[in-house]
C-alpha cells in the first residue's frame, strides 16, 4: 500500500487541481482508501480505481501511475490534461477501464498497450492524438468497446472485434468506424506488346498525369483544409453546448452543459426501443426512467421530463449535477431538450436502487449495508461541506440511492436540490421531500443541511433494519428503534437468516445509535454528515451519544417541572 501512495502521490503533483479535489491526498497517511475519487479492493491492501474525471483538472498524466499494479478502472474523462500518453501504462496488466476522453492530450498511442490483455474498454476520443492507431490493439480479446473519435489519427483503422468501436472525426484515418472508406488497389495500365508504341505514350501519358495531379491537388487540398477545419470547429462544438431554458423560450437565460453531450431525441428513442414499457425502470413525481443502450453499446438511464412544469427542476438537476462530482454521485453524461420533451441522460446503474434491493430476497448481507451507508454518508458530506456552492440534496431516501456494479451507493436525483449561500444556515421553502424520511422542522419551510442529516438516519435505520417497509414510518421508526435500545433488544432487527451471519454486534449498535443522533428533533443538536461519516468510523460517538442522553433526561425533567407547575396552579 506503500507504493500505491506514492504512486497517487506523484499523479497529485503531476496535475493541477483549481478544486482541490485531492487535497486530502496526504503523503505521510498510508491508507488511501478514503482519499476522494480513490477505490481500494475489499481486503484494503490495493487501490484498485482511480477517478478523477470531471474535475476540471489540467497538468499531465504521471507515469507513475503503472505503480498501482492492481489498477482496474482509470478514468480522467473530460478535464484539461495535455502532454503525452505515458506508455508505462501498458504495464497495468489488470486494468479492466481506461477512459482519458475529452482532454487535450497529443502524441500517440503507445504500443505498449497491446500488453493491456484485460482491457475491455478504451476511450481515447476528443483529444489532439496524431499517428497511426497500434495493430497491436486488435489482438486484445476483452476488448468490447473503443473510441478515437475526433482525434488526428491516420492511416487504417485496425481490425477490431470489439462489439462497439468508433473513430469518426479523423479526415486521415480509413476503415471500420471512420467514416472513410480506404482506397483499393489501382489498376495497372495494360502491357502493349509494341515498345514502340510505349516509348509514344510516354510523353503524352507523362502530361495527363501531371495535368491531372494539378487538378486533383487543387481541388483536394483546399477540401481536406475545409473538412480539417469543420472538424475542428465541430469538436469545440460538442465541448461547449448549453440550452436555453425549454419552457420559457422568450428568457435569456442559459444553463451551460461544459462538455457534457447534447442527445437527439432520435438516439434516444432508439437506445431505449422507442421508450419501450419494457425497458421502464421507474416512475416517478417528475417522470419517467428507462434502460437503454446508445450505438456505442453503452448502457444507459434516460430521465423524461415530459410536463413543462419539470423545466425548473430539470435546470436545477443540470446546474447541480454538473457543479457536483465525486464517486459516490450519479453522473450526468448529457441531456435532450426539444420544444415537447425533456430528458437527461445517466450511466446506467446495474444493480438498481436500495430500495429495490432492500425488499428482494435474499436481504442484502451485513458488509453491503455498511459499504452503502459509508459511501452515501460520503456523497453528502462532499454536498454540504466540500463542494462549492454548498447543495442540499432535499429528497434522500433508499430509492435515490443507486448501486453500480460493485455495489458501491450512487447518490442520485437532485430535482428537488437546493443551493446553499454561505452567509446563511437554512432556506425557507415550500414543504419538499418524501413521506417518512422529511424532517419536522421542514414542514414549516425551514430546509438546511441537518433536514438531509435527518433523511440520512431514516436511511440508516432502514439500512440496519434489512427492509424499507416494516409498517413504520419516519418518527414511528425512530421512536420503535429507540425504544429497542433502551430496553436492550436490538437483536430483534436482525433474523436468523443465513445472510445476516455477518452482523457484528458492535457494528450494530454503534450505526443505530449515530441514527438516532442524526434524527433528534432538535435539530440544532443534530450533527454534520462530516461528523456523522466520522461517527460511523468510530470516532466520537459514544461522547456524543452520552451528552445527547443527558440533555434528553435535562429535557424530560423540564417538561415533569412544568407540567408540575402548571397542575398546582389549576389546583390553587
Amino acid at each position: 500500500m506503500i507504493e500505491d501512495v506514492k504512486a497517487l502521490m506523484s499523479v497529485k503533483g503531476s496535475l493541477i487541481d483549481p478544486q482541490n479535489e485531492t487535497a486530502a491526498w496526504d503523503g505521510s497517511y498510508t491508507d488511501p482508501c478514503t482519499w476522494h475519487h480513490v477505490t481500494c479492493s475489499a481486503d484494503k491492501m490495493k487501490v484498485t480505481r482511480l477517478e478523477l474525471g470531471r474535475l476540471r483538472l489540467s497538468g499531465t498524466i504521471s507515469p507513475d501511475i503503472s505503480k498501482l499494479h492492481s489498477l482496474q478502472i482509470l478514468s480522467l474523462v473530460d478535464n484539461n490534461i495535455t502532454g503525452a500518453i505515458p506508455p508505462e501504462l501498458g504495464s497495468l496488466s489488470s486494468l479492466n477501464t481506461l477512459d482519458l476522453s475529452n482532454n487535450q492530450l497529443s502524441g500517440g498511442i503507445p504500443s505498449t498497450f497491446g500488453q493491456l490483455k484485460s482491457l475491455n474498454s478504451l476511450r481515447l476520443n476528443n483529444n489532439s492524438l496524431s499517428g497511426s492507431i497500434p495493430a497491436i490493439l486488435s489482438s486484445i480479446e476483452a476488448l468490447s468497446s473503443v473510441n478515437f473519435s475526433f482525434n488526428n489519427f491516420s492511416g487504417q483503422m485496425p481490425h477490431f472485434s470489439a462489439a462497439s468501436q468508433s473513430a469518426e472525426g479523423n479526415p486521415y484515418l480509413c476503415g471500420t468506424g471512420t467514416g472513410n472508406s480506404c482506397p483499393g488497389q489501382g489498376q495497372s495500365l495494360p502491357t502493349n506488346a509494341s515498345q514502340g508504341v510505349r516509348s509514344q505514350s510516354t510523353h503524352v501519358n507523362g502530361t495527363i498525369l501531371i495535368v491531372s495531379l494539378v487538378a486533383v491537388f487543387g481541388i483536394v487540398l483546399p477540401v481536406a483544409v475545409c473538412l480539417s477545419l469543420w472538424i475542428w470547429w465541430r469538436r469545440k462544438c460538442r465541448q461547449l453546448y448549453s440550452i436555453r431554458d425549454a419552457g420559457q423560450h422568450d428568457i435569456e437565460s442559459e444553463v451551460s452543459l461544459g462538455q457534457l453531450k447534447r442527445y437527439t431525441f432520435s438516439e434516444l428513442f432508439q437506445a431505449t426501443d422507442g421508450f419501450n414499457i419494457n425497458n421502464l425502470l421507474g416512475t416517478g413525481g417528475s417522470g419517467q426512467v428507462y434502460k437503454g443502450c446508445l450505438q456505442d453499446g453503452t448502457m444507459v438511464a434516460v430521465k423524461c421530463l415530459k410536463d413543462r412544469n419539470a423545466v425548473p427542476q430539470f435546470k436545477v438537476e443540470l446546474e447541480m449535477i454538473s457543479l457536483a462530482a465525486h464517486k459516490n454521485l450519479l453522473r450526468l453524461m448529457g441531456c435532450c431538450t426539444t420544444s415537447t420533451e425533456l430528458a437527461l441522460v445517466y450511466p446506467y446503474m446495474p444493480n438498481g436502487s436500495v430500495a429495490s434491493r432492500l425488499r428482494e430476497k435474499p436481504p442484502l448481507d451485513w458488509a453491503t449495508r455498511k459499504k452503502i451507508a459509508f459511501g452515501s454518508a460520503r456523497a453528502l458530506v462532499y454536498l454540504h461541506e466540500q463542494c462549492d456552492p454548498k447543495i442540499i440534496h432535499g429528497d434522500v431516501k433508499a430509492a435515490n440511492i443507486l448501486l453500480d456494479e460493485a455495489d458501491e451507493a450512487i447518490v442520485a436525483d437532485f430535482g428537488l436540490a437546493k443551493f446553499l449561500d454561505h452567509s446563511v444556515s437554512h432556506v425557507t421553502t415550500a414543504v419538499r421531500g418524501t413521506i417518512g424520511y422529511i424532517a419536522p422542522e421542514s414542514l414549516s419551510g425551514q430546509i438546511s443541511a441537518k433536514t438531509d442529516v435527518y433523511s440520512y438516519g431514516i436511511l440508516l435505520l432502514e439500512l440496519v433494519a434489512g427492509q424499507t417497509e416494516i409498517g413504520f414510518r419516519g418518527q414511528k421508526l425512530v421512536d420503535w428503534v429507540k425504544k429497542l435500545h433502551e430496553e436492550k433488544r436490538l437483536y430483534e432487527l436482525v433474523s436468523e437468516d443465513e445472510c445476516k451471519k455477518g452482523f457484528v454486534v458492535e457494528e450494530l449498535e454503534r450505526m443505530v445509535k449515530v441514527a438516532l443522533l442524526s434524527t433528534s428533533l432538535p435539530y440544532a443538536e443534530r450533527p454534520k454528515m462530516s461528523e456523522v461519516l466520522q461517527m460511523l468510523e468510530g470516532e466520537g460517538v459514544e461522547e456524543r451519544w452520552y451528552a445527547w442522553q443527558r440533555n434528553e433526561e435535562n429535557r424530560s425533567l423540564a417538561m415533569e417541572q412544568k407540567y408540575l407547575v402548571g397542575s398546582v396552579h389549576s389546583n390553587l
